[in-house]
Parts: structure tokens; sequence; C-alpha cells
């Protein structure tokens, strides 16, 4: 498709795609705490249709054909369209496709599992973003998705980044990532109260089914040990599941 404006996630992306894609692979923010927690959500998936809704350079692509699952794969980012193309070959379809526009490669009732890793972080409005999800899942289908943790990203905000913050507010910030090499990419997102996470969701027709405020696993103590201390004590994300009635 035509992507007729460029988004946040795009913008952040399209900086430094290929080193985000090595150095995620062992980062322990990713490998040890996002994705075993997302997975840890995800129960029998095999034989079942999947989107991978801003699947980045293919992480879980790849582990959900592992587990025999079908995937249709998207992301706004031409590069990590290409590189996750590259890591699948034809065993997925993977198209570029902004979260912002309908899902119009996708019928009715298409899917039994929607998964959106970290990715409606870099989205205002998530109203329109689940009601295409609602519309694309079966009755029964389930969304699983991963987003900064609110009460996280404030307090990292006001107390770490002496930011001028409100937490009530939904909020545009950027901040510099340390540990993906030089140049640093400088990456905006939308922080926002829980109750912009919840009522969205809500209005879409999706059931809350599950909320993880997840630990990290213990791989990451070997890897950064003050992150780890600090992740058993504030959170960074947030992980729901929700269920199509």
């Amino acid at each position: 498709m035509i992507i007729k404006k460029t988004s946040l996630g795009e913008q952040n992306y399209s900086q430094f795609a290929d080193r985000y894609a090595e150095i995620a692979k062992t980062k322990p923010h990713n490998a040890d705490y996002n994705f075993p927690a997302v997975v840890s959500l995800l129960t029998d998936v095999t034989g079942t249709t999947v989107l991978d809704a801003g699947c980045g350079p293919g992480f879980f692509t790849q582990w959900l054909l592992e587990q025999g699952a079908n995937v249709i794969a998207c992301d706004v980012t031409e590069r990590m369209v290409e590189i996750t193309q590259e890591k699948v070959g034809h065993r997925a379809t993977v198209i570029r496709h902004d979260l912002y526009d309908p899902l119009e490669f996708a019928a009715n009732e298409t899917f039994d599992w929607i998964i959106c890793p970290l990715v409606l972080d870099y989205i205002e409005d998530w109203s329109p973003v689940f009601a295409e999800f609602a519309r694309v899942l079966k009755s029964k289908g389930k969304l699983v998705f991963a987003a900064g943790h609110p009460v996280g990203d404030y307090l990292w905000l006001k107390y770490r980044q002496n930011y001028q913050t409100n937490y009530f507010d939904v909020e545009e910030f950027a901040t510099p990532w340390k540990r993906f090499g030089e140049p640093q990419p400088v990456i905006r997102f939308f922080r926002r109260p829980l109750n912009q996470i919840l009522n969205p969701l809500i209005g879409s027709g999706l059931l809350l089914d599950d909320v993880l405020e997840p630990l990290p696993a213990q791989s990451f103590k070997d890897k950064d040990p003050a992150g780890y201390v600090k992740l058993h004590q504030e959170p960074g994300f947030i992980c729901l599941r929700a269920v199509k009635p």
C-alpha cells in the first residue's frame, strides 16, 4: 500500500532498523523482559491464523511460525518489512502497513490471534486501532499487546528525566536510546494514563482477559543486574490479553 504520512514508528525505526534488528535479539529489555511476557499470554497457537501487528524485525513472527501458526505480519517501516521477509521467506505474508489506517488487507473475522507488542506507544489514539482489531478477530479470538506501563513511564519522565508531565495527560515525548550504537536514535513516544489504555479497549467491544505486569527473566539479571533490580521495584511494561465475545 502507499504510506500517506510518516508515523512515529516509521520516523523512529528508519533511523536504525538494522542496528535494532541485531542488538534487540539479545538486549535484555527485549529478549528477557518483553518477549517472554508476551509469549506467556499466548496459549496454543498451533494451526491458528495470527496477525503480528507491528512486527519489527520479525522476532515474534519467527517464533509463531516455529509453533506452527499461519502468520500475516505487517510493519510501517520499510526496512523492518524487508528484514522480516528475509528471515521468513515464503513461510509468512509480510506487508508494509500503517496501523493508523484500516486493515484493508484483512476481511472480517480473519484472525484467531493478534499480537501487538510495544507498538501502540507510537500511536496517539488507540480507539480506531482496537476497532479494527475487533473487526478482523474471529469470535473468541484474542488480542495480546504490550505497552509502556503508565506508572513506569510517568515515574521515569518526572523523576529521572525532570520532564514536566501530568499523569492524566496523553502526551508525546522524546528520549535517546543509549544502547543501540551511534548515532544514538532519538525515539518519540506517547505516554498515557491507565484509563487511556483500558477505555479504548472496552470501547472496541473486546473483553479484558488478563493483565500482566511482568518481571524480568532470570537471564536479564546476568546481562543487567541493576536493571533487573529496578524492574523488581518499578514496572516497565504492561501486557494485556483481550478476547472477542
